[in-house]
């Protein structure tokens, strides 16, 4: 589809966001266990004072329609399961997501185990979709200066508790190497900073505003 892009910044593979998504192996657990994914495509609004997650739109490329990002979100419930894509609930398909490098290897390796049963899967997750997607909350709300650190901090932690798991203790168990307690004591500072930048790039990227509207020639 096309987009206009002197109003939209169009998020596709080559946009660094979406690309770590693709090549980062820790967010496979994020796909496949969650269902959080991100879409093939995102339009962010160039313009306006609203801040990042209020500009953000995943358009539909069945019936066109542009979607809220708020519509995937932790509020209303609905940013995991997301497993085949993302519903739309205007015309009832399916938006295409990314998928991480690593989730494809897993899916492909497995696929003998999982691919018979593949289609009464999809369409089980299918009919639960339109019940989930009622009753959302898209009305744009101004979160207090004090929520917001608190929210960034526990993402930053979650994040960085996430990844000493998956990188320390899973990972090596899944090679077969020692985990060793000097690994452990480098490992928990380590990521515990990491989840702490990890959060607060979020936050920053979250509330960033979009350019100032141009006054019109009089």
């Amino acid at each position: 589809m096309n987009y206009d892009k002197d109003k939209y910044k169009i998020w596709d593979w080559k946009n660094p966001a979406i690309l770590h998504w693709i090549i980062n192996p820790g967010l496979v657990i994020n796909e496949l266990i969650l269902g959080q994914t991100i879409p093939k495509v995102m339009l962010i609004e160039r313009e306006g004072k609203k801040p990042f997650y209020q500009r953000s739109l995943i358009p539909c490329p069945h019936c066109g329609e542009q979607h809220s990002g708020l519509k995937y979100s932790a509020r209303n419930k609905t940013a995991t399961k997301n497993w085949f894509g993302f519903y739309c609930d205007n015309c009832k398909g399916i938006i295409p997501v990314q998928r991480n490098i690593t989730s494809i290897i897993i899916l492909s390796i497995t696929f003998p185990v999982w691919g018979w049963f593949k289609k009464s899967i999809k369409q089980k997750w299918l009919d639960k979709q339109p019940e989930r997607y009622k009753n959302l909350d898209l009305d744009i709300i101004e979160i207090e200066k004090n929520n917001t650190t608190r929210n960034w901090l526990k993402s930053g932690l979650y994040f960085g508790v996430f990844m000493f798991l998956c990188m320390v203790i899973i990972y090596p168990l899944i090679r077969g190497k020692e985990i060793t307690l000097e690994d452990i004591m480098i490992g928990i500072p380590l990521w515990i900073i990491g989840g702490l930048a990890w959060g607060l790039t979020m936050k920053w990227w979250m509330n960033k505003k979009g350019k100032e509207k141009k006054a019109l020639n009089s």
